[in-house]
This record gives C-alpha cells, sequence and structure tokens, in this order.
C-alpha cells in the first residue's frame, strides 16, 4: 500500500476536481488530493528562463502578466530585451486568453474543495462534536462513518450494472487513498537479530504493519478492483433500464417494454431492468454468468474478513450485562428442547421447521441465539469466579466439554453460522452493532467498515444481475 505522500506523484498537473467533490451537499469524507492540487498549482512556474513557447506563461488575466513581469524582471535586463521579452509575453497572454476563464473556473474549484476538506479535517479531529467541548466520538467511529458515508455517496445512488462515472470513481479512489492511509501508521515491534561489524548478533526491535491490517487490508483493495472492474464490463450490454411504470427513450428502443415482470414494493426505488423481445443472446448470458459468480466470491470474501475482524473486537461490557439469566429464557422452550434433547444435533433441520418468514424474523433469532450462547458460555466458566469476557475467553479451552452448558453453546453457536449463511443479507446483530459502537481501535474500526461495505456491494451486483436473469427468462418464456 502506497503512503498518501508518495501518491503526489499520481496526479497530473492539469487534474480538474470533479463536481462531485466539490458539491456542497456532499457527505462523503474528506479528500486528501486537496493538499496535492494546492502543491502542484503552487509549484506550477510563471515565468523562468529560457521562454518555452510550449507552456502557458501566466494563469491570470492578460494586464497582470506584463506588470508580474515587469515586477520580477527589473534590473539588470537591457531595453531591447526588456522590450522583446515584453512583446513576446503580451502575445502569449493574448493566446491565452481563450483558457483564462477555465484557469479561473479551476481555481474556484480548487478553493472549494480546500474548504471542504478543511471542514472534514476539523470534523474529523472533533469527533463530529462541533461544539468543540470534548463530547465527541471517537476517531475509530468517525473514521468507520466516514467511510460508510462515502460510499453512500458514491454507490447509493448507482442501482444498475452499468460503470461509475469517471467523477463519482475518481471520488472513490481519491478519498478511500485518504482514509486508508491511516493504516501505513499503524504498526506494532517485532524482535529482530542484527549482526554488528565485529560479528556479534544482537536483537533488535522493528516496526512494521500490524498483523490484521498487513493480511487484511491488501485483500480488502484487491476486492474493491475487481467490484469496479466487474462495474466496467457492463459498458456495452443488451439490456438496459427504465424507472419503474415509466416508457422511457431507452425502454422502447427494442419494441419491447418490460411489463409482466412487477417489482415489490418494498424496492419500488430500484430501476426495472429491460432485455430485447427475443431475449439476450448466449454471450451475454454467459458474461452475465461469469460476473455473478465473481461477484459471489467477492461477496464470501469480504464476509469473511468483516466476521474475523468483528469476531476479534472486544465484548462490551454492557452488552454481557444485559444478558438474561437464563438461556433457555432466550430461545424459547421448543428450540431449547429440541438443542437439548437430541443426540445429533441439525441447525439446518431446526431452521427448516423454524419456518421464518421474514428477514425480521431471522434477525430477531439470531439475536436471541447469540445472547443465549454467550449465556452459556458464562455459566461455562462461572466455576473459575472470572466475570470479564476477556477472562471467559481465555479459560474456554479449559472448560469440560462434557458439560451441559459448553454442549448449548456449541449448538446455539452451528445454529448462528446456519441461520447467517441461509440469509447472507441478513442485517448486523445487535453483539456486532455494540461491537462497533464501543470499539476503540483505528484500524479494527477501518477494516470493518471497509470490509462491510464491499459486501454490501457485492451482494448487490449479485442481485441486480438475478433481476436481469429472470426478466430474460420471463421474456422467453412469454414468446
Amino acid at each position: 500500500m502506497e503512503n498518501s505522500s508518495n501518491s503526489d506523484e499520481n496526479y497530473d498537473v492539469g487534474y480538474q476536481p470533479s463536481p462531485c467533490s466539490t458539491d456542497p451537499n456532499d457527505q462523503s469524507t474528506m479528500s486528501g488530493d486537496s493538499f496535492v492540487y494546492c502543491r502542484t498549482y503552487s509549484s506550477t512556474s510563471v515565468f523562468s528562463e529560457p521562454v518555452d513557447d510550449h507552456h502557458s506563461c501566466c494563469s491570470e488575466a492578460s494586464p497582470s502578466c506584463s506588470s508580474h513581469w515587469s515586477t520580477k524582471r527589473t534590473g539588470g535586463v537591457v531595453p531591447q530585451k526588456q522590450a522583446l521579452l515584453t512583446r513576446l509575453v503580451t502575445k502569449q497572454c493574448k493566446n491565452s486568453n481563450a483558457g483564462d476563464h477555465q484557469k479561473l473556473d479551476d481555481l474556484e474549484s480548487l478553493d472549494l474543495e480546500l474548504e471542504m476538506m478543511k471542514e472534514r479535517f476539523a470534523k474529523l479531529l472533533l469527533g463530529e462534536d462541533m461544539s468543540g467541548s470534548g463530547k465527541g466520538v471517537c476517531t475509530a467511529i468517525t473514521i468507520s462513518n466516514s467511510i460508510t458515508n462515502l460510499y453512500a455517496t458514491v454507490f447509493g445512488q448507482n442501482l444498475r450494472l452499468e460503470p461509475l462515472n469517471p467523477e463519482e470513481k475518481a471520488l472513490w479512489k481519491r478519498e478511500m487513498d485518504c482514509l486508508l492511509s491511516v493504516c501505513d501508521y499503524i504498526v506494532e515491534f517485532t524482535p529482530k537479530s542484527h549482526n554488528l561489524r565485529n560479528g556479534a548478533a544482537v536483537e533488535i526491535m522493528e516496526s512494521r504493519q500490524r498483523s490484521d491490517i498487513y493480511i487484511n487490508l491488501p485483500a480488502l483493495r484487491k476486492l474493491d478492483a475487481m467490484l469496479i472492474e466487474i462495474l466496467d464490463s457492463f459498458q456495452d450490454r443488451e439490456f438496459w433500464y427504465a424507472e419503474q411504470g415509466s416508457m422511457s427513450a431507452n425502454s422502447t428502443r427494442m419494441g419491447s417494454f418490460r411489463r409482466v415482470v412487477q417489482r415489490n414494493d418494498e424496492k419500488w426505488w430500484v430501476p426495472v431492468p429491460c432485455v430485447p423481445s427475443s431475449g439476450l443472446t448466449e454471450k451475454a448470458r454467459k458474461h452475465l454468468r461469469h460476473k455473478r459468480e465473481c461477484a459471489n466470491q467477492i461477496h464470501k470474501a469480504a464476509m469473511s474478513i468483516n466476521n474475523s475482524v468483528l469476531s476479534e473486537m472486544e465484548i462490551p461490557d454492557s452488552y454481557m450485562a444485559s444478558l438474561p439469566k437464563s438461556g433457555r429464557a432466550s430461545i424459547g422452550d421448543p428450540i431449547y428442547r429440541y438443542m437439548y434433547t437430541t443426540e445429533k444435533f441439525s441447525p439446518e433441520y431446526l431452521l427448516d421447521c423454524l419456518n421464518i418468514a421474514s428477514e425480521h424474523e431471522a434477525l430477531e433469532l439470531a439475536d436471541r441465539v447469540e445472547a443465549s450462547m454467550y449465556t452459556w458460555r458464562r455459566k461455562a466458566c462461572m466455576i473459575h469466579s472470572k466475570s470479564s469476557w476477556s477472562m471467559v475467553k481465555d479459560l474456554m479451552s479449559d472448560v469440560d466439554r462434557s458439560d451441559k452448558n459448553h454442549i448449548l453453546a456449541e449448538r446455539a453457536e452451528s445454529l448462528l453460522f446456519s441461520l447467517k449463511q441461509r440469509y447472507p443479507e441478513l442485517s448486523q446483530t445487535s453483539l456486532d452493532t455494540c461491537k462497533i459502537q464501543y470499539n476503540r481501535d483505528v484500524g479494527q474500526a477501518i477494516l470493518e467498515s471497509y470490509s462491510r461495505v464491499l459486501e454490501g456491494l457485492a451482494f448487490n451486483i449479485v442481485a441486480w444481475i438475478e433481476d436481469v436473469f429472470f426478466v430474460d427468462s420471463t421474456t422467453r418464456n412469454q414468446d
């Protein structure tokens, strides 16, 4: 991962800030490239010897060019050469008058982006507490919210299988590079052998990037690039989109406006995919199947990283204090009897018997199962007379495997895992939300929020591809 200080060299002098990054209503995070713009523009030479016809000689209007030249080049220049150079400067400034307005617009955009950067940097330091009284949230939560808001700004309105526009893509890359640059300074010290000149070997402490960030952050960056590549692959496609219930120009270009497939009421805002009257070609279907498989694998990888990071976060004491005294009361008698009396426990069979009808019911069940799991784990460790969760986790390996509470906790964990596998779009449980809320580790906050937004984007891409397949199948069956 490149440092933010090295990223300045990756930008051209003529780069123009996007309208998206200068929108006053933008809720995304601060942009680190404002520093790059300032340094680049300020280091651009106004006049230098020798004068080059291929470079612009002035970034201001033509009247200021002569005055600037006269103040910079007065003494030590003979009158003939002074007059010659003045005529040359005047000629070049006249030729550049056409681009003066554009340059002024660029400078205004630069100033606006710089002010926005200052505002976001201030909010980051203040912890989103504008009163400055020190009652703001911690840095970890601020950065986590910044990544989430940036994702909503860039991808919140992109509900179609189509490439991001260049402005949004540049905004996403620029501001994520700025936020992720914090990880470059999260290090740990490890012992390293060092040989002295006299041949003696000594042990020194060497700093390196923290192990969890060193492993997970490059993987998340790769997943990010793969998702952008998937969207870019739909530049030329055989299907198109129409707003729900509308007859747009694109929706009738093939003479086939989709009427038979209706969007569910809870997804009324999602655009409707449309296909030609004869359906998609085999080449297009093969491309969609390939991208769906890729997005599925990315979703699984991002979800695995997210679950791993959440599992490493400390469980807040407030959550442990809110646990019920009995795990049986948490999950209910029917589920408890099956988990306790069955010799060979099958979580899949139990989920089939429960007949979960909605995502809300699945999330409620996940909260109750997770609470009962930690209740039984705490009971299994109570004989050691240590109540804090950090000590409970350390003592789990010493617990008798035949203990009833330990068996119930393991079965509850397997049931929770199967439930999350069956409902991958399930929202975060109460414990996950509590962990994120009370987390103070900046590195974990970045990894969790980054993996969470990538997981959501991958899941959306899979859903959008499924919508196109459904419309294509319906159209061909109708014919």
